[in-house]
């Protein structure tokens, strides 16, 4: 989730405030003394939080919630390596979207960015709410020519969009409704609405690690999709993103709209493999033969924003009782994103 005046977020911040207290200053205390010594120089940390990595050509292109101006638009940084960065490399100041030019003014969250043929798409949230933008450029501008959003009833963030072998496309995301619940619905080929009758709730923040705090709005969001082996991986996030405890888990599934099997009962992904809290929300990928999930963390132990960009390697390791292949992150491996001095 990200920086959100809806409706629920009375029924999180005191559960999230006091569960951030107790993590700095009794659970986690030598995490802390640890992840102090790696205090990172913010003058060239890249702070995008529910970041991805799109690849076109050899260049990695990132995106993500602004850590600045969450209500302008998406900037997007620019890297051949994945090591050094540039940017902000936006054609308008930085911005590859503006919200002059889409639909929406206030919240850009989540954004996800893929290529067919020459045009480059967008999906994002502004509004509570998701769009879709046109460019000829990863650098923007990203436009829509109707702006208007994608589902016009009620509230809904976090767009992942995966089209199957099949060519059929669907739309993941998260409504908010009595929490923040993942949803799948198939897109119409020309990706302006969902086709009636295909939505379908398939997970929310049920599992002990998913809602630490017991609050009455739990959350489930951030949802990524792949295949790999005939079945389709579910990456996500639990907890609020304020919680030190927010992480990642995973489901799986034999069809895009599941039935989905979260796989295990605990965390694949959080502080207690980084040490840093605030750890998920973000996309796969793989570069040179290596799985890799950029995320986000905290800023540090004492302040959740602006939060810091960051890549994690994971393997298909292990497998487990119903022999499905289970990630396993190296979260020692947490790399930090830098802009280029």
């Amino acid at each position: 989730m990200k920086f959100s005046l809806s409706f629920y977020s009375f029924f999180m911040w005191l559960s999230s405030l006091m569960a951030s207290f107790a993590f700095i200053s009794c659970s986690f205390s030598s995490e802390a003394e640890m992840m102090s010594t790696k205090e990172l120089v913010d003058s060239v940390s890249i702070f995008a939080a529910d970041p991805t990595i799109f690849e076109d050509n050899g260049v990695y292109y990132l995106y993500g919630t602004d850590g600045a101006q969450p209500d302008h638009g998406f900037r997007v940084y620019r890297s051949t390596n994945l090591t050094d960065w540039e940017g902000s490399v936006g054609v308008n100041n930085g911005f590859a979207l503006v919200k002059d030019d889409v639909f929406g003014d206030k919240g850009f969250w989540a954004p996800q960015v893929w290529k067919e043929g020459n045009t480059y798409y967008m999906a994002y949230t502004a509004n509570e709410n998701i769009a879709i933008a046109q460019s000829a450029s990863p650098l923007g501008p990203f436009t829509q020519q109707q702006q208007v959003p994608i589902i016009t009833e009620g509230k809904q963030i976090d767009p992942f969009i995966y089209q199957d072998e099949d060519g059929r496309k669907y739309l993941y995301h998260v409504k908010l409704q009595n929490g923040n619940r993942i949803f799948v619905a198939e897109l119409n080929d020309d990706y302006g609405s969902i086709k009636a009758g295909t939505l379908v709730e398939i997970l929310d923040a049920s599992l002990p690690w998913e809602n630490t705090d017991n609050v009455s709005w739990p959350v489930a969001e951030g949802p990524t999709v792949i295949k790999r082996d005939d079945k389709y991986y579910l990456f996500y996030s639990a907890n609020d993103f304020r919680n030190p405890y927010y992480a990642v888990g995973m489901a799986v599934a034999d069809q895009p709209t599941g039935p989905w099997i979260k796989v295990g009962n605990e965390a694949l992904l959080s502080v207690d493999h980084t040490n840093w809290p605030g750890t998920g929300h973000g996309d796969v990928f793989r570069a040179n033969n290596q799985w890799l999930y950029v995320c986000h963390t905290h800023n540090s132990t004492t302040a959740v924003g602006p939060r810091r960009t960051a890549i994690v390697p994971f393997e298909w390791e292990t497998e487990n009782e119903d022999g499905v292949k289970v990630p396993v992150f190296s979260g020692s491996d947490i790399r930090f994103l830098m802009v280029e001095n």
